[in-house]
Formats: structure tokens, C-alpha cells, sequence
């Protein structure tokens, strides 16, 4: 009975340091690591030939925005060109992208539906550009949105560039940051310091186009791109005066939605990226990867043995009895943030921790099943 007691608390209490860890303990090892053993990126007004590629399926609605939006950029229109690469939309996509052919945006319509990367590579091969801008079309850019992404390839070092992301509200305003919000950027921004970035924002990141060859079709482009780069000896940074607008999903059916399909797209590319996890190799990088990437997709089921083994271990102490009770009563403020959808911090920080988990655990449970999610359609927002 009391090896049991010790292989039940060994297990809680590995548990509860995992969670720890996946989202506090990486973030002040990191925070640590900076105040030591920065890497700055040089950075110039550097004007290098873009190719700026957004990707659409049946976004007749907001496709001329986003054209409006990317022709008033800041930066040399000699140097400059605009794609859209259409993935077979069949409603008035194409026509409205080529109704700009006279300002210089080119349209690449792929043969047949082939999913965003797949579509994104039909851009890649008639791009003259020796950066490739890659851009959503629900997000929205400052003027100097390509003029600042672009200034941190001044330093050899660096082989992509990732935005901020920024939320709006529903007139169009930037609206509060949430805590998650927060928490990410500020894991970009240390990640850039210390090393590098271990995934792009895919709403808004640029790429040297000599990494960008092969392009792998049937892996998501933002976090293959920044594997491509590390491989090749180079790194991915955060640039903080570079930021992406963009709604977030006001629909939680549909928020859980993306995330599943994102998450599954992300294990893929990291079972395609094992290798990546050799320390003696990759160095650095190979923490990190283990760290941000697979440490945070294994915390549901770090949740679940916590919940389970504290259950077995309630006679054994009163330590324990309060241990569960704090969980359950987490728990219960997550399902009434979920349900009430409500704004305190004491709801929906808990209710945002479980949404994000239970979106985790239906990816793997997606990914078992063969689902790759190859097809993509546009995020209502």
C-alpha cells in the first residue's frame, strides 16, 4: 500500500511541476537566460526585393480590402510585388483580384483545391523576390508594415521574421490585450533575445526566399519555415515594431475549431521534425523546441493524471483533500466562464486554460485518427 501511496504522489506531483513548467518555468528560464546571453539583431532601412503573398479561398468579401490595405504600403513599388494565390475559389475571388492587374497584383490560381500551402507554393514559384512576405487576408497592416518586417534581414543571421499580433474589436479599434495575448508575445520577444523564435506568427512572417526551397506542400508553412531556417544555420526573431491587426473569432465553436486544426497541423510538422530534438546538434534549440512546442501540447494529459491520482491519494493526507478541492473549484469557474461567456479575469482565465487544453487533447485525438487538415477555409470573423 505505501509503494502505491508513493507511485500516486509521484505522479501528482510530477504532474503539477509539468503544468508549471510548460508555462511558467520555460518563460523564467528564459527570462533568466536574457539578462546573460542576448543575441541583438542588427538592423538597417534596408529595401530588398519583396514578394508579398496572400493566400485566399472564397474571400470575395474581403479580398479588395486586403489589396487596399497591402498597395499602400511604405516601400519602393519598383522593389515591391503583389501576389494572391487562390486555392480554385469558386465564388469572385479571382475576378476581383484581377481587377487590380493594373496595379501590379498578380493572381496564381492553383489547378485544384491543394490547401494553403499547397496553393502558397504556386506564389513561391513565379515569386522574383528575394524576401517573401507571407499574410493572411483577415489581417490588416500598418504603412510600415513591410519596411519594418524586412529590416532585421540586414543581419546574416537571421532567415525569418515574425509580427506582434494585435487584436480589433468589431469597429475596427485595437481592443484590450488578453492575458494569453500577452503571455505569447512576451515569449517571442525573450525567445528572439535569447535565441530564436520556435514558431511565426502565420497571420504576418517573411522568409529569405533561399529558405523557402523545398516547400514542403502538406506542412504548415509558419512553423516549417522557422524549422527550414534553424536547420540551415540560421535563426527566426520577433521584430516588436512590426504588427499584425487582426479580429479574433467571436464564435467559441469556431475558436475551438481553429485551434484543433492548428494544433494538428503543428504535430505534424514536429513528428517531421524529430531530428530537431538531438541537443548535441541543434544545441539551444532543441530545449526550446521541447520546451514551447511538446511540453504545451502534453499539459491535458498532465491535467488529467493530476485529477485522477489526487483523487486516489484524498484518505491519505488533508493536504491532499484541499489539493482536489481547489481543482474542482478551478474547474467550476472554467465551465461558468465557458458558458456565461464572461469577461472577469476570474472566469475567463480559467475558462480559456481548459478551452485551450480540451483543444489540445481532441488534436491528438484528431492526429491518431489520420486527420491532417491539408483543406483549409477561411476563419469567419
Amino acid at each position: 500500500m505505501t509503494n502505491t501511496i508513493v507511485i500516486l504522489e509521484s505522479f501528482f506531483w510530477f504532474s503539477v511541476f509539468f503544468i508549471f513548467y510548460a508555462y511558467f518555468g520555460y518563460l523564467i528560464m528564459l527570462g533568466v537566460l536574457s539578462l546573460f546571453f542576448g543575441k541583438p539583431v542588427k538592423k538597417d532601412n534596408i529595401t530588398p526585393f519583396v514578394s508579398f503573398i496572400v493566400t485566399a479561398y472564397n474571400e470575395e468579401k474581403r479580398i479588395a480590402g486586403k489589396i487596399e490595405n497591402t498597395l499602400t504600403q511604405d516601400y519602393p513599388k519598383d522593389r515591391f510585388e503583389i501576389i494572391v494565390a487562390s486555392d480554385c475559389s469558386s465564388d469572385k475571388t479571382d475576378d476581383i483580384v484581377k481587377s487590380y492587374a493594373s496595379q501590379a497584383v498578380k493572381l496564381v490560381r492553383a489547378p485544384e483545391r491543394g490547401g494553403k500551402e499547397n496553393t502558397q507554393k504556386q506564389a513561391l514559384d513565379v515569386a522574383l523576390g528575394e524576401i517573401l512576405v507571407f499574410s493572411d487576408v483577415a489581417t490588416i497592416l500598418d504603412v510600415f508594415g513591410v519596411r519594418n518586417i524586412v529590416k532585421s534581414f540586414d543581419d546574416p543571421t537571421i532567415g525569418c521574421v515574425s509580427s506582434m499580433d494585435r487584436f480589433l474589436d468589431r469597429e475596427g479599434n485595437v481592443s484590450g490585450e488578453g492575458v494569453y495575448v500577452r503571455y505569447e508575445m512576451l515569449l517571442r520577444r525573450l525567445e528572439s533575445k535569447v535565441n530564436t523564435l520556435v514558431g511565426l506568427s502565420g497571420s504576418f512572417f517573411a522568409a529569405r526566399k533561399t529558405l523557402c526551397s523545398p516547400w514542403a506542400t502538406d506542412l504548415q508553412s509558419d512553423f516549417n519555415t522557422l524549422i527550414n531556417s534553424v536547420k540551415k544555420g540560421y535563426r527566426g526573431v520577433c521584430d516588436e515594431s512590426t504588427i499584425g491587426y487582426y479580429q479574433d473569432l467571436t464564435e467559441s465553436k469556431r475558436e475551438f475549431s481553429r485551434k484543433v486544426r492548428t494544433v494538428v497541423r503543428g504535430i505534424r510538422v514536429f513528428m517531421r521534425s524529430l531530428p530537431m530534438l538531438n541537443v548535441f546538434k541543434h544545441g539551444l534549440f532543441s530545449w526550446q523546441f521541447f520546451s514551447h512546442k511538446l511540453c504545451r501540447w502534453m499539459v491535458p494529459f498532465a491535467i488529467l493524471l493530476a485529477f485522477l491520482s489526487n483523487i486516489f491519494l484524498v484518505g491519505t493526507s488533508p493536504l491532499y483533500v484541499y489539493l482536489l478541492v481547489l481543482q474542482i473549484i478551478f474547474y467550476l469557474l472554467s465551465v461558468a466562464g465557458i458558458l456565461t461567456r464572461s469577461q472577469s479575469a476570474v472566469l475567463k482565465i480559467p475558462s480559456f486554460f481548459m478551452m485551450m487544453n480540451l483543444s489540445i487533447l481532441f488534436a491528438w485525438s484528431k492526429y491518431a485518427n489520420g486527420e491532417r487538415y491539408e483543406k483549409w477555409e477561411p476563419s469567419v470573423r
